[in-house]
């Protein structure tokens, strides 16, 4: 029979103790702690299914195959990245598809050191199928992995190998149930422009970071390439109104027809820039079997049809409004802005 029983929070509760410690309503913006109720038996230590309730206001959010969901149902307009992540969950992650694509972009576009990384807390803010949480969790860091969309199950899965260090949630970047300034660095890559809100997410994720704490963030960059992908926005037109399965199909479809196209001029120094004015994302490293290519080619050009929100950003002013909350020593490069808070 099941069991509804409201547990103390000093009592044994293996996989969420930890995050308690980090958590927040969003409805009321309380930091203080949650009760918990747990479906399952009273002596599992794995909570599968339960809820977090309020003490402050009373709020209850629901936890599903041990993972807290902050967001209604009607509240996910990434399903997408849902559906393409929990499908080719292995994809993009280094250490089960053979190669150092993703800890490679991780470290270039941060410059944090690896063992900068062990012993500190770090939030992934859109951790997808867990590709960066998975890099920093194995270089000894505790990760908060947060995402919209039903992807974060497929991060759950990618990360159980470190047996509790990384937290995975179901939330929005612009109603994050976390308190503030309990970070150490904070990373957000590839996501604010698949957001209704950038320049939220952009203000609001600093002041969860310690003072001193870190930030990166990488984006898709507003300027002349953008506009210069004109076959790309014509189907955008139509393509964000879709189901997922009829872009999914509408995208293999494309990569189908355009992947030997791309590869071949992939090959060819003086006309590989050709590649940017046809409308699939090709993927040609050479870490990647050719059959991996296009899996990679395939999942890109799902996200850039299937994504509902496209707003891409400039890097100047997106380092001119971290400026604005106070945040020091901002570097921005197209695409990229890393930065740190004051210590004061």
């Amino acid at each position: 029979m099941t069991c509804r029983k409201t547990i103390n929070l000093e009592a044994s509760y293996h996989v969420h103790i930890k995050i308690l410690d980090f958590l927040a309503c969003p409805k009321c913006s309380s930091a203080s702690p949650f009760d918990i109720v747990n479906h399952e038996d009273e002596k599992e230590k794995n909570i599968l299914f339960g809820a977090l309730i309020c003490r402050i206001c009373g709020a209850e959010f629901k936890i599903q195959n041990g993972i807290p969901r902050f967001i209604a149902l009607e509240e996910d307009y990434c399903q997408n990245f849902g559906f393409q992540w929990k499908k080719w969950r292995k994809v993009q992650i280094d250490r089960l598809g053979g190669h150092t694509i993703s800890s490679d972009r991780f470290f270039r576009d941060s410059t944090w050191k690896p063992d900068s990384l062990k012993g500190k807390l770090v939030l992934d803010a859109g951790c997808g199928a867990g590709r960066f949480a998975d890099i920093v969790a194995a270089h000894g860091a505790t990760v908060v992995a947060v995402d919209l969309s039903a992807a974060v199950e497929a991060c759950q899965k990618t990360t159980a190998i470190y047996e509790g260090r990384v937290h995975c949630l179901q939330a929005s970047l612009t109603n994050l149930p976390l308190r503030f300034e309990v970070f150490d660095s904070i990373y957000c890559m590839g996501v604010i422009q698949h957001t209704p809100k950038p320049q939220t997410i952009i203000r609001t994720l600093p002041r969860y970071l310690k003072p001193g704490g870190k930030l990166a963030y990488n984006f898709y960059e507003e300027g002349i390439w953008r506009r210069l992908q004109i076959f790309k926005y014509l189907l955008r037109l139509v393509t964000p109104y879709l189901s997922v399965e009829m872009t999914m199909a509408m995208t293999k479809a494309l990569v189908r027809s355009l992947f030997p196209v791309t590869r071949f001029l992939s090959r060819l120094p003086k006309f590989r820039i050709l590649n940017h004015f046809i409308p699939i994302a090709a993927v040609h490293d050479r870490q990647l079997s050719e059959t991996d290519q296009f899996i990679w080619t395939l999942l890109d050009t799902f996200d850039w049809y299937g994504a509902r929100y496209e707003n891409c950003q400039n890097h100047k002013m997106v380092a001119h409004q971290l400026r604005e909350e106070g945040m020091l020593d901002i570097i921005c490069y197209p695409g990229l802005v890393r930065a740190k808070k004051s210590k004061v």
